[in-house]
């Protein structure tokens, strides 16, 4: 199995490395449980500076709308009702939400801890047949900046890796805030970095546009965080009509 790790100064310049990797050194499998084939490696990828524009990758297939819902998901809980529901088994959010305050109380502590981990996988996901791809997330304080490291068991290259990086960066972000300092690297680990059979095609056009050069990612400031704030009120609606369902 093909051990990938790249790095890149941006989080859009290190995801087009990781899945330039992915293209040049995989192994293509069969993925029973979904009933397709896939290319697969397992990739690391380091992001430099998590916060240095542009931030938005052109490789992202959602908009402005999606990526803000995603953030919100993952980072304020808008959707763990449907867990309560029955509807949905899981949120990262709500596997989450009570060990973010034990991590900043424990760098608070000890800015040297190695102990501020937050474990997603839980006893439910061996009983289930959508377990979660988050498994973990490390913070470290080194340098006087706030590190994040996380694993994903399995992660797909192309149409969820971008996003779920930059909601994971958006937390870190947050974190730091409430320790009052910079934030570091992010590192993200994906055991199964992969695309499916189905996506293949879109996989290659990916590749042959970061190859080609030019504009490969968007301005947040000033552009996307714009349009992310301009989609929050039709957000809080559609939080509103599930609710009252």
């Amino acid at each position: 199995m093909f051990e990938l790790l790249v790095k890149g100064t941006t989080l859009p310049e290190a995801y087009h490395n990781a899945l330039l990797a992915l293209h040049e050194n995989n192994e293509e499998l069969p993925c029973p449980d979904y009933n397709t084939n896939q290319k697969e490696a397992s990739v690391t990828f380091v992001v430099e500076n998590p916060l240095a524009e542009p931030i938005i990758s052109k490789m992202f297939i959602g908009d402005p709308r999606s990526l803000e819902q995603y953030r919100q998901e993952m980072l304020d809980g808008i959707l763990d009702f449907e867990v309560e529901r029955g509807n949905w088994e899981y949120t990262y959010h709500q596997r989450m939400e009570k060990q973010i305050p034990w991590v900043i109380s424990e760098l608070q502590r000890n800015p040297d801890s190695r102990r501020a981990v937050v474990v997603v996988r839980n006893e439910s996901d061996l009983e289930t047949e959508s377990p979660a791809c988050l498994q973990l997330l490390q913070f470290m304080i080194r340098g006087g900046a706030l590190h994040l490291k996380v694993v994903f068991r399995s992660n797909d290259a192309p149409k969820a890796s971008f996003m779920n990086a930059y909601a994971l960066v958006m937390l870190q972000k947050r974190i730091a805030e409430a320790l009052s300092i910079p934030v570091g690297t992010y590192t993200h680990r994906a055991n199964s970095f992969h695309v499916y059979e189905r996506d293949y095609d879109m996989f290659d056009g990916y590749v042959k546009r970061i190859k080609g050069g030019g504009e490969l990612a968007y301005y947040y400031d000033g552009d996307w965080d714009e349009q992310m704030e301009d989609a929050k009120p039709e957000i809080a609606q559609m939080v509103e009509e599930l609710k009252n369902r």
